[in-house]
């Protein structure tokens, strides 16, 4: 009779494939999607290439947040869009050269966070292109990797810093039902509860 010690243990899941657009909107120097490419953490796709496979498109327009039930469909891409939030604000959608998104089924939000980039400081949910992916990461449970993203960024720890409590708020959540009711508490004055 072997031991519990030679059972072997299942393989760990593969890291959660991370899929960029560029809108090309933003000074090239200051884009934190090139810099992700540069550094090999993220796999571009042409404007014009519907990703196959149904991912999951990380849409600040999404009515569902997402949270770490989401992570089966993650599994098969998580999508981000870089584009300008200036430009995405006027228009109300992304970019019409990017027309394959509206067919993208599973969209999700992502829970209420500050943006600790210097574009951005302190504002709920514009986060750059490395905070959103980092965001994703953490909630469908990948916290590591989330770190390890934005430390190749000047400032990237002070996301972490600003959003901690919330964080770790969210770290305890695994439905869309806990994660709205943590936003509610983190962003309501109710945080001490």
């Amino acid at each position: 009779m072997a031991s519990s010690g030679s059972t072997p243990n299942p393989p760990p899941d593969p890291p959660i494939p991370l899929l960029l657009v560029i809108a090309g909107e933003d000074h090239p120097k200051a884009c934190t999607g090139r810099k992700l490419r540069r550094a090999g953490l993220v796999r571009i796709l042409p404007a014009s290439q519907r990703p196959k496979g149904g991912p999951l498109l990380l849409d600040p327009y999404a009515a569902r947040p997402l949270s770490a039930e989401d992570r089966p469909i993650a599994r098969r891409g998580l999508v981000g869009i870089d584009c300008s939030w200036n430009r995405l604000g006027d228009r109300g959608r992304y970019p019409l050269e990017i027309r394959w998104i509206d067919r993208i089924a599973e969209r999700r939000r992502l829970p209420w966070l500050l943006a600790a980039n210097p574009q951005h400081f302190g504002r709920l949910g514009e986060l750059n292109t490395a905070e959103a992916f980092a965001s994703a990461l953490w909630v469908l449970g990948e916290r590591e990797r989330a770190h390890s993203l934005l430390e190749r960024f000047p400032g990237g720890g002070a996301f972490f810093e600003v959003n901690g409590p919330t964080l770790a708020r969210y770290a305890g959540c695994v439905t869309e039902r806990e994660i709205r009711e943590a936003e509610r508490v983190a962003f309501s004055g109710d945080a001490d509860r």
